[in-house]
């Protein structure tokens, strides 16, 4: 590291470095350490800036926890402790942080350098939509101009400042050479295919070079891919930044001769396709999920169908197969071909397999029960005590030995109510909850015949193929399938696609090919589960619209949509 106390200017180019790290909402002092490693790596790479993401002393997205005036204030004084690295003659940094101008809370990022605090600007553009409700916590801050960095004229917008023309523009007209864009984007499907316009069209209207850091990990339901990137003025990729890896990516940037600023080189990493970018997303947010929260492992039922199956396969890949514990919980109606089929996918992924039957359990509940069921026909009472038993089961094992409980519910069946709260919905963390079922054949079928570098899981079939081909059932009773109260998952996901991801009226879902009475009936079960949804564990956000921090529906709700 540069030990002078004084830091070099700049003389017509400069070495930037681009940090893409996976820091903890809350953790200041680990998130701290990540920040400072990362400086201290691109010291020894020669740097002279390095540049964080969003809200990085805190972490992002922090929600209601900055309301807390304690956590804003150590914020701020990392910061200051930050600010007192660089008086060692090394990198400056752009570091993003919640800050305190008087009473007022903004979303901020700081420049520091030789040894102070040099200059912050505030996030002009605050999200409230989707995911984001950023203007409940924070207040804009004005239209920001360039910042001073030896010499340099840098604009840092913040996130969404770039997702409309206002803030680069006016710190182009202000005289920025450069854009430096701190970023908190978390993924969906997609999602890095609607940044490039975006970064392209601010380029086209500037005329600037522009730097996208953006943060990694996950944080609850929402997963953080990285995929930073840069383009030169002419719209050229500078350099990319791998998706769901921690990186830290030099460029060489070098003052043109009309006077704009050009990368002179930078690190190509290539992306993902969209099954390993989503297989990846469903891994990364279920291991951050038991790691940032201290579980030692996790437990799940394994019942020979698809979803715990390639949940368990998610998990061994996440945190490996000696942190995963599998469940085989039968009952009269749990066929051989299941049992077999579980054990088989156990063995498969080399995780603990243990048999727990459920029958004393189940029978007793129907004892106690029996003085107050008494002349009623059995019905779906007797089948969900099954599953409620199930979910005890796991939870005392949860209980005793501090594994989390993962829950195993896709999409189509969290949206039609076809899960049993206190029962197979128990649990810490889903990894497929914003997966549709069709989704989730695919995905077993892709993992079968891809290995994506940084799994912990094997090679080749971790899914038996006997689960992916069968007919789907919940084994609740004889004979029983999932067809027998639902539609063809093909016709169920699209007619649930139209619904939540897209709202579209019935009758122009009815146009898509689909029985209208059949529409109707998937709406009203879409709308009469909302209060298990409600109760539901967190899970990886993959579609655009997923169920908790997107689509947000009252639970007392009588519309149905008769156009």
């Amino acid at each position: 590291m540069t030990t002078s106390s004084t830091p070099r200017p700049v003389d017509g180019r400069f070495r930037l470095a681009v940090a893409q790290m996976n820091p903890t909402v809350g953790d200041i002092a680990g998130n701290l350490a990540l920040i400072r490693s990362a400086r201290a790596e691109a010291a020894a790479g020669g740097a002279d800036l390095v540049l964080y993401s969003e809200l990085v002393v805190a972490g992002y997205p922090t929600e209601d926890l900055v309301l807390k005036r304690a956590f804003v204030r150590r914020c701020m004084q990392t910061i200051e402790e930050l600010a007192a690295d660089t008086a060692d003659g090394g990198p400056a940094m752009l570091v993003g942080t919640p800050w305190l101008d008087g009473d007022t809370l903004h979303n901020a990022v700081a420049l520091l350098d030789g040894g102070k605090v040099q200059t912050l600007r505030y996030k002009y553009d605050l999200p409230n939509y989707g995911v984001f409700d950023e203007k409940r916590v924070f207040k804009a801050g004005p239209l920001p101009g360039p910042m001073d960095f030896r010499g340099v004229r840098i604009g840092v917008p913040i996130c969404e400042d770039i997702w409309n023309d206002e803030v680069c523009e006016c710190l182009a007209e202000t005289g920025a050479e450069m854009l430096l864009v701190p970023n908190g984007s978390p993924y969906w499907a997609h999602r890095a295919d609607e940044r490039l316009p975006v970064v392209v069209a601010r380029v086209v209207e500037s005329g600037l070079p522009l730097v996208y850091c953006n943060q990694l990990g996950g944080q609850d339901e929402l997963v953080f891919d990285g995929g930073s990137f840069a383009l030169q003025a002419d719209r050229a990729l500078a350099f990319q930044l791998s998706q769901f890896e921690t990186a830290l990516g030099f460029s060489d940037w070098v003052r043109q001769a009309e006077g704009g600023w050009r990368c002179e080189n930078g690190t190509f990493a290539s992306l993902p396709g969209l099954d390993e970018a989503n297989w990846r997303a469903c891994v990364m947010g279920l291991g951050d999920y038991v790691r940032k929260n201290g579980f030692p492992g996790v437990v799940l039922g394994l019942s020979g169908g698809i979803d715990s199956a390639i949940c368990a396969a998610m998990a061994v890949d996440a945190l490996g197969a000696d942190k995963v514990h599998a469940i085989m919980l039968p009952y009269r109606y749990t066929s051989k071909e299941s049992i077999k089929d579980a054990a088989d996918c156990a063995r498969a992924l080399g995780i603990r397999y243990d048999t727990v039957p459920i029958a004393e359990p189940v029978e007793g509940f129907g004892r106690v029960l029996a003085p107050l069921f008494t002349g009623c026909e059995q019905d779906t009472t007797e089948e969900n005590l099954q599953s409620r038993a199930r979910g005890v089961i796991l939870m005392a094992i949860s209980n005793k030995f501090g594994s989390m409980v993962v829950t195993t519910g896709n999409k189509s069946e969290m949206s039609v109510g076809y899960a049993t709260l206190y029962g197979d919905m128990n649990g810490g963390y889903n990894p497929i909850k914003d997966l549709y079922k069709t989704q989730v054949f695919h995905m077993a079928r892709w993992r079968n015949a891809n290995r994506p570098s940084g799994m912990l899981g094997p090679d080749g079939e971790v899914v038996p193929v006997n689960i992916i081909t069968k007919v789907p059932t919940a084994e609740l009773r004889e004979n029983q399938t999932d067809q027998d109260s639902l539609p063809p998952y093909d016709v169920l996901d699209d007619i649930l696609s139209c619904l939540v991801e897209h709202e579209m009226a019935v009758s122009d879902i009815e146009k898509r090919g689909h029985d209208r009475a059949l529409i109707h009936r998937i709406e009203h079960l879409l709308y009469i589960a909302e209060y298990k949804r409600r109760q539901a564990p967190p899970g990886v956000k993959i579609t655009e619209r997923n169920f908790g921090r997107d689509r947000r529906y009252p639970i007392t709700n009588r519309f149905r949509d008769r156009s």
